[in-house]
Order: C-alpha cells, then sequence, then structure tokens
C-alpha cells in the first residue's frame, strides 16, 4: 500500500486532540507562570532608560522689512522634503555631536565610554581576544559611536519639524543632551550665515574699488570719441547729418509729386485743345475766373440765339451776328487754355530743376550720414560698456552697504527655531513591566498550547481510522431498473422531502423557504453517470437511517411512469457541452436557466456560461438566487455588490460586474443590498437584461427554483430556457410540466454530471470543462 493510501486510512480526532489541553492544563499554567515571573525579574531589575525630544522647525526667519531688495525668489532656502532630510544629517553630524559631548562633558559618564568602568568578564573576554578592546578607539570616538546609538533625528511627517529624540540612563541628560544639540544646530547655522555674509562684504568692497575705475575710463573713452567724431546730435537723439537727410528726402518727394502733377495736368490741356475737344473735364481750366466769364457769355449767347430762331431764320443779320459773337468766344476759351498749359510746363519745369537741386544734396548727405553711422556704432558700444559697468557698481554697492549694515548691527537670522524644549522624563520608556509580563504570559500559554497539541499528534493518541463518505455508501446501493421506451427517461415520483430556496427577485410574493436538507457541496466525487437510466425507479430516505435507501414497490413506480409521460415526451437531456453548442449554433442572447433542485443544480448556468466563454463569445452570468449559488464558485466566495445594488440604485454597471476568477465569462452576483428595496424596483429588470444583451454576446440568468411567471420578466428575443437536473425526481418532473403548459415548449433538460465543479478547474483544461 502506498503512503497516500495509508494516510487516507486515518483521520485526526479533533475531539481527542483538543481534550489533550484540559488533561494538561495544570502543567500549561505552570510553565507560564513561571516564564512570567522570569520576565517579571529580568524586566524589574534592568536598567531604567529615559527618553526626552526637542523640535525644531525649519523656516525662514528673515522679516519682509530687513529683506534685502535684490532678493528674489530664488534666494530662498529650499525648504522641500529633500531640504528638511538635509538639515536632518546636519543635525545629528559628528560636528555637532562633538560640541555637545565636550560641553556637557560626555566622555567622563561610564554611559557613555565602555573602557572607564569595564566589568570582569568584558576584561576577561578582552584578555582571550573574544571582545575588541575599547582602549585602542579613540576616547572620542567612542562617545560619538553612543551618542549616535542613543540619538533619533527624524523629520516629523507632512511638516518641517525636525524631532530630536535622546534616551540615557539619567532623565535630566536625556533631556539636556536634544536642547544642546539643538542649540549647537542653530548657533553653528548662525556662525555660517555671518562667515557667508563677511565673505560677501569682502568681496564687494574690493569689486566695488574696482569699478569704481573701470566707469570712469568708460565714461571718458565716450566723451573723448564724442569730440573726436564731431558727432552732433539733433533732434530726436539722432545724429544731425542723419536728421537732416531724413528732411531732404521728404522735400524731394514733395516736389518730385508737384512736377508730376503739373506734367500730367499741360498734358490733358494740350490733348484737349489739338483733338478739339471740351475743356470742362480739366479742373485747372475750370477754376479759372476769365474762362468761367466766357463760359457764362457762350450760355448767354445761345439762349439768345434760341429764342431767335423761333422767330426768324438762321440767315437773319441778327442770328448771324450772335453766332458770330459765339465763335469768337470760343477763341478767346481757347487762348485762355493756352495761356494755362505755358503756365503749367513752367511750373513742372522749375520743379524739375528744385527737384535735380534736392537729389545731388540728397547724395552728399547720404556719404555724411553713412560716416556719422559707423561713428554712432562706436560710440552706442562705448556707452553701453560704460552703462553696464555703472549698473553693476550700483548693484554692488547697495548689497555692499546691506552686507555691511548687517555685519555692523549682528543681524544675521537663522532659518530655524526651537518649538519645544525637551521635559524631563519622569517615567522611563523602558523597560515597560506590564506588557513585558503580559507579553510573556501570553506567549509561554501559546506555545505550551502548540506544543502539548503537537506532542498529542505526534503520538498516534490523536489519530482513528478513516470511514467511507456518504457517496461511497451511496455506490454500494442497488437500484432496480424497469424497461421502457429508450428515449424516454421516466422522472421519479417519489423524492425525500425536503425545501429550495425561492428566489426573492423573481418571486417575492412567496417568500423565502428553508435551504434543501440535503444539498451537500457540487463535487466530482458524485456518484451520477453522465447517461440517464431508461427508468429509475422511486426512493425516499427514511428518518431511522438517512443513510439508507429505502426502494418503493412496483405500483409506486408505475404510476411514476405514467406521471411523467407529458414531459418525457417533450424534453431532451443533454450535457454541458450539448448545451453550449446549441447556445453558439443558434445565436441565441439569453439563456435563462431554472434550477428546481436548489443551489447544487445551480452548476449547470456556471458551466454552460464558460464553455460558451471558452469559444471566444462575450458571456456574462447574471445570478438571481437567493443564496449566490452560482456567483460564489466563480467569485470564490465574499461579498460583492451585485443586481440587487443594481436595482435598488446603489451601484453602477461598473461596479457590479465581475470577472471569472477561472474563465473569461463575467458575472454579476446576487449582491450586498436590501432585497426588499430591492424588489420595489423589480420592473426594471426587463431594461437591464436589454442593456446587458447589447454588451455581450451572452447573457446566462440562473433563476433557481422559478416558475414562467417569474422568468417571463427575462425572456425577449432569442431566447433558451434550460432546467438544470442533478436527479431525476419529481420535483423537476413538475417544474418543467409546469414551464411547458406555460408557454416553453422548447425547453431542455441539461445535467452537469460527470464535469469538474465550477470552482476547482482541471490544470491543463477548458476551465469549463
Amino acid at each position: 500500500m502506498s503512503v497516500q493510501s495509508a494516510a487516507a486510512d486515518v483521520d485526526v480526532d479533533l475531539r481527542q486532540l483538543f481534550a489533550s489541553l484540559a488533561r494538561n492544563w495544570l502543567r500549561i499554567l505552570v510553565v507560564a507562570l513561571v516564564v512570567t515571573g522570569a520576565a517579571f525579574a529580568l524586566a524589574s531589575f534592568a536598567t531604567r532608560h529615559y527618553k526626552a525630544q526637542t523640535q525644531v522647525e525649519i523656516a525662514p526667519r528673515e522679516s519682509v522689512y530687513t529683506r534685502p531688495a535684490s532678493n528674489n525668489d530664488a534666494d530662498k532656502p529650499i525648504l522641500d522634503e529633500q531640504g528638511v532630510a538635509t538639515q536632518v544629517q546636519i543635525i545629528s553630524s559628528n560636528e555637532i555631536l562633538k560640541q555637545v559631548a565636550q560641553k556637557l562633558n560626555l566622555e567622563k559618564l561610564p554611559e557613555f565610554d565602555d573602557a572607564l568602568h569595564m566589568s570582569p568578564l568584558i576584561r576577561a573576554l578582552v584578555l582571550v581576544g573574544l571582545k575588541s578592546d575599547p582602549m585602542e578607539i579613540p576616547t572620542e570616538e567612542r562617545v560619538l559611536k553612543k551618542m549616535h546609538e542613543k540619538l533619533n533625528v527624524y523629520s516629523v511627517e507632512k511638516t518641517r519639524i525636525i524631532a530630536i529624540e535622546f534616551s540615557s540612563e539619567d532623565p535630566k541628560l536625556a533631556a539636556a543632551v536634544p536642547d544642546a544639540i539643538a542649540a549647537a544646530y542653530i548657533s553653528g547655522q548662525g556662525a555660517a550665515k555671518l562667515e557667508s555674509n563677511n565673505a560677501a562684504a569682502d568681496f564687494l568692497a574690493r569689486e566695488i574699488a574696482d569699478l569704481q575705475q573701470q566707469v570712469k575710463a568708460a565714461e571718458a573713452k565716450v566723451a573723448s570719441y564724442r569730440a573726436q567724431s564731431d558727432l552732433l546730435m539733433g533732434g530726436n537723439n539722432s545724429v544731425l547729418a542723419t536728421q537732416q537727410l531724413s528732411e531732404l528726402s521728404s522735400e524731394l518727394m514733395r516736389v518730385r509729386a508737384n512736377r508730376a502733377s503739373a506734367e500730367a495736368t499741360a498734358d490733358s490741356v494740350r490733348q484737349a485743345l489739338q483733338g478739339g475737344g471740351s475743356l470742362d473735364a480739366v479742373p485747372e481750366v475750370l477754376s479759372s475766373d476769365l474762362i468761367q466769364r466766357l463760359r457764362e457769355r457762350q450760355v448767354e449767347l445761345r439762349a439768345n440765339i434760341a429764342d431767335l430762331s423761333t422767330t426768324l431764320l438762321d440767315n437773319h443779320p441778327r442770328i448771324r451776328a450772335l453766332k458770330s459773337q459765339l465763335v469768337d468766344l470760343d477763341g478767346q476759351i481757347r487762348n485762355e487754355a493756352q495761356k494755362l498749359m505755358k503756365g503749367l510746363m513752367t511750373q513742372a519745369q522749375t520743379a524739375q530743376a528744385r527737384e535735380n537741386q534736392l537729389v545731388a544734396d540728397v547724395n552728399t548727405l547720404k556719404a555724411a550720414s553713412a560716416r556719422a553711422g559707423e561713428q554712432q556704432v562706436e560710440l552706442d558700444a562705448l556707452q553701453r560698456d560704460a552703462a553696464a559697468k555703472r549698473q553693476q557698481l550700483e548693484s554692488y554697492q547697495a548689497n555692499y552697504l546691506s552686507a555691511a549694515s548687517r555685519k555692523d548691527r549682528n543681524y544675521l537670522p537663522v532659518d530655524a527655531r526651537v518649538v519645544s524644549l525637551a521635559q524631563v522624563p519622569s517615567e522611563p520608556y523602558f523597560p515597560k513591566v506590564l506588557p513585558i509580563v503580559g507579553a510573556a504570559f501570553v506567549a509561554s500559554l501559546l506555545i505550551m498550547a502548540i506544543a502539548t497539541l503537537l506532542r498529542e499528534l505526534f503520538s498516534g493518541r490523536a489519530m482513528r481510522p478513516a470511514t467511507g463518505s456518504r457517496f461511497e455508501r451511496i455506490d454500494e446501493v442497488a437500484m432496480p431498473h424497469v424497461a421502457q421506451a429508450p428515449d424516454r427517461i421516466a422522472m421519479p415520483a417519489v423524492r425525500q422531502e425536503h425545501a429550495v430556496l425561492q428566489d426573492p427577485i423573481l418571486r417575492p410574493e412567496m417568500g423565502g423557504r428553508p435551504a434543501d436538507a440535503r444539498a451537500e457541496p457540487y463535487t466530482s466525487a458524485m456518484p451520477y453517470a453522465t447517461a440517464m437510466p431508461e427508468t429509475v425507479a422511486p426512493y425516499t430516505y427514511t428518518a431511522e437511517a438517512p443513510d439508507r435507501v429505502a426502494m418503493p414497490d412496483a405500483a409506486t413506480a408505475e404510476q411514476t411512469a405514467v406521471d411523467a409521460e407529458p414531459a418525457r415526451s417533450t424534453l431532451g437531456e443533454i450535457d454541458v457541452e450539448k448545451a453550449a453548442e446549441k447556445l453558439i449554433a443558434s445565436g441565441a442572447a439569453r439563456a435563462i436557466f431554472v434550477s428546481p433542485e436548489g443551489d447544487e443544480a445551480a452548476a449547470s448556468a456556471v458551466l454552460v456560461a464558460r464553455e460558451v466563454a471558452d469559444a471566444g463569445l462575450r458571456v456574462l452570468l447574471l445570478d438571481l438566487t437567493a443564496s449566490g449559488a452560482a456567483s460564489r464558485p466563480m467569485l470564490d466566495s465574499g461579498l460583492f455588490p451585485g443586481i440587487t445594488n443594481l436595482l435598488a440604485s446603489e451601484a453602477q454597471f461598473s461596479d457590479v460586474i465581475h470577472a471569472d476568477l477561472y474563465s473569461d465569462c463575467h458575472v454579476i452576483p446576487v449582491g450586498t443590498a436590501d432585497p426588499v428595496r430591492a424588489m420595489r424596483a423589480a420592473d426594471r429588470l426587463p431594461i437591464i437584461m436589454q442593456s446587458l444583451t447589447t454588451a455581450y454576446d451572452l447573457v446566462v440568468v440562473e433563476c433557481g427554483p422559478a416558475d414562467a411567471q417569474g422568468i417571463s420578466r427575462l425572456a425577449g428575443d432569442a431566447t433558451e430556457v434550460f432546467l438544470s437536473m442533478l436527479e431525476p425526481d419529481d420535483e423537476v418532473t413538475q417544474a418543467a410540466v409546469k414551464l411547458i403548459e406555460s408557454g416553453y415548449p422548447d425547453l431542455t433538460l441539461v445535467t452537469p454530471l460527470g464535469h469538474e465543479p465550477p470552482g476547482n478547474p482541471v490544470p491543463g483544461r477548458r476551465s469549463a470543462a
């Protein structure tokens, strides 16, 4: 027999195992009291240690009224987390600890120098070489080592407070050391500031003396160069030649415009005279007073001619005289226009002469301005150099005055202050007698109890022979078979008396009932065959021997076959794989599972959902059972928000949808909300189902022992209804008949027998297999 077989033949008798604690209680208590007494003695005679704390705030101490004007935010000390951590290291540095040790004469105390009073045992260990000789280490180093061991400097979280803790056998010394460390730190910071200020003042004094000579020389160069280059400044702080050039350029543009206007006007008059056209279109002709009077005389003569033409002929002497006067007036107007044209030509010639003169003057000034520009560039460079040096000199002088005044007045505020001085402790922090004694007593009790249990276990007295399981005994019960048609399954009419939980969501008016009295965890060792027998005789459990099966008589079996006739004629039993294939092939969007036998039968919905998810479809399982039998193996127990929280408006879809631990399937558990409150919004179930079918390829609903009225609100387009079955009994038969009679003739019977339990997947296989 193998080791596993031998181990399986015995079980641990827990009653016998824990009874050993009662038998040995006196020994356990005595040992615990002895250990507790020893701990009390050690704690009572141990050296008392006291601890005190000083707190230092790290913050700028410079006043807004005394801060130098040149200071900006970049000059302020960095007081972030790294800056405070840096100050922590400075406070615990050897330099500060040396000052404190010298001030308090710590090297003369045996507590800080092991070499002062060595016990005979220590001296013996040193002589034999088992311990290093403290005298080989310098006294200062030994004291610093002890101080570091007793010192704890840390920054208080989310503040700029640094706590300085120190422990000592002397309570007064425990308070004096952290205060001295804080004082030495602040004094050191002040000395560092003073040294920096003095160094800055000395540097600025030398720099100011040099800059004064440089500024004087630079300004002298500017004046000398200005005199040599003869750069005369005009208006707008510009060179005179440049200003004159600008003015002549403006005058030249004006003269050119006048010349062009005179020439254009003369050309238009000439063209009008030569072409015999009207001169009225020329503005200069119309502006002449003489021409305007001649035009008025023409209009008057033409009016007279028109009046006489009504009574006289064209050859009449008066009309001919008037026409002769009209021709003379035209000649006079043209003569005046010619004179006007000659005047314009003369004006254009004068403007041309002025333009030529201005062009010559502009060219001369261009050369002069170019030379002046080159000289101005050099002058500007000298002026910038002088201005920069003067500005630097003024800045240095202001900083020097500030540094010198701080040095004279000895005003150098340190960026730290003591916010809490250490108080002399009245109670030691070590040893704490009561916690030590209590911990020793509890630990000794626990250790002795464990030792007693292990002794009883290893002695074999806590072992007893293993007994067969209930399922192994059921395998030994022979059940009679009755021949029937091979395509029919006879359901038993008599079953053991039990009840299942009624779903509070689907049937709220019926309330809940006690859980199945025979319900057991679903395991792979259940003795059900995948292929059901053609006819299974009804059986009952007796009250005297619940593990024994009482066989019914032949009359009862015959009546059972008659009652099951409607179900046998319509139902077809399939396993989990066939059910998944049917859902995939039919393209169903919803799969409603009804489990008349209670929680154990809910495994069918879980296995089918995982099978479809393994095929690559997006699958969600909605658990509507009162006990959460379908969602527990998928979520590994625990309380999660679910459908009741969604109905009670306590959660959203993203909060109630969870991932299956063993497959790609998603699950909505029962939830943690009040079922009564959730049932007030039960009318939202169809809307929720519609939303889920939109987001998923298949929605599997485990309804528990529901009826047709209960699942009606869950059904919709492309819905398949399944009846989960573990055993062929009258409960399954009655549920099937009622569903068929209520409008679900395509009901399919599914059994999970022969498959692994939902919560225990087999490695190397699909999660639903």
